[in-house]
């Protein structure tokens, strides 16, 4: 099979490339060039697509002995990954940059092109496991829980799914990390990226400041009464307590958590941790890794990258999702994915539009 590879310069995709190539498929590697100036983006440590981790996978592919090309991307990321997230956070939503990117880059600009290009696959050193079957593919979580990501995976169709490859959903990191150096792979100790890659200097509420601007408004309490002023509902989302400056404005001597972020009048409506509790969440756009199911399902979801799944019914139609779960959970926010799970098998994923207690 020809196998375009994803080399980010990280040590997962450098040991998914080497893997594949283990099995016998005929591999290209190539690096994703999100931005116009790399310099820009992450380095060192907590860096993901900067100008380092391109020489890191380049090395990395000349050791594995694969061609290895650089594709630019950054036209292209810049509209479906940076420019939505500012726009959700402007619309007061709290979006996921990671599933946008997997969404509409590396499982669709890159496996277009790659189809285009004739190749078979797209393999990434994420961490989710695809069991063929008579049906179809499906999509698992990984054997490593605390690395698992098929969460940010949710979004991808049968389709896709189909042309992927993801060598080690199987795997816990440690044994990636001490596979690569028996490779001599340079990247073997390399640190994980962490946060928004494109946010270089890690300051989320900065960066949205210099896109947004200045927009000061009112804190109202849960009667709607006026109990402070804010620097930009843009630098808060649901669940947050820290910089609303607030104390304890009840008297009760319990802290405030923003409960709702209203775009329209610029007004962040805060309570008690209590009032943060939702049973009922509504999903727009959903996704469907295979067949959508219909009407009523019973299984589990999850709503953060990391969170434990809960169990819940869903009420799926044509356009939504309405998910009931069966205990509360706190501090979820419009614009993040709910994803549906049967067991360890991904259904499908959906954005969270809603919520009620």
């Amino acid at each position: 099979m020809k196998v375009l590879a994803a080399m980010s310069g990280g040590v997962d995709s450098a040991v998914a490339a080497a893997r594949a190539v283990d099995a016998g498929h005929d591999v290209t590697g190539v690096h994703l060039a999100l931005s116009k100036n790399p310099q820009s983006f992450r380095s060192g440590a907590r860096g993901c697509c900067s100008a380092e981790d391109a020489h890191d996978a380049r090395r990395a592919a000349d050791v594995i002995g694969i061609p290895f090309y650089v594709w630019d991307l950054s036209d292209r990321f810049a509209t479906d990954v940076v420019h939505d997230f500012v726009a959700e956070y402007a619309a007061g939503r709290t979006p996921n940059p990671c599933v946008r990117c997997n969404e509409k880059i590396k499982f669709s600009a890159v496996l277009d092109r790659a189809v285009g290009l004739g190749f078979d696959a797209v393999c990434t050193g994420h961490y989710a496991r695809l069991i063929r079957t008579d049906a179809g593919v499906e999509l698992h979580r990984a054997i490593d829980a605390d690395k698992d990501q098929s969460y940010v995976l949710g979004v991808l169709s049968q389709d896709q799914l189909q042309r992927s490859f993801f060598p080690l959903g199987g795997s816990p990191k440690r044994g990636v990390r001490a596979e690569a150096a028996r490779r001599g792979l340079a990247v073997a100790d390399k640190p994980d990226s962490h946060d928004i890659c494109f946010i270089a200097d890690g300051d989320t509420a900065g960066y949205l400041d210099r896109q947004l601007g200045n927009r000061p408004g009112d804190i109202l309490n849960e009667d709607g009464a006026k109990i402070g002023e804010h620097a930009g509902a843009h630098l808060f989302t649901v669940g947050q307590r820290r910089g609303l400056r607030l104390g304890t404005p009840a008297g009760d001597g319990k802290p405030r958590y923003v409960l709702e972020i209203s775009p329209v009048n610029n007004t962040i409506t805060v309570g008690p941790h209590d009032a943060l509790a939702v049973r009922s969440i509504t999903g727009i756009h959903p996704r469907w890794t295979s067949q959508r199911p219909r009407g009523r399902w019973f299984g589990w979801v999850q709503l953060r990258a990391h969170s434990r799944p809960l169990a819940a019914q869903v009420a799926i139609t044509s356009g939504r999702i309405d998910v009931v779960l069966d205990e509360a959970a706190s501090g979820v926010a419009p614009g993040q994915a709910v994803v549906l799970y049967d067991g360890t098998r991904v259904i499908g994923s959906a954005t969270i539009a809603g919520t009620r207690c």
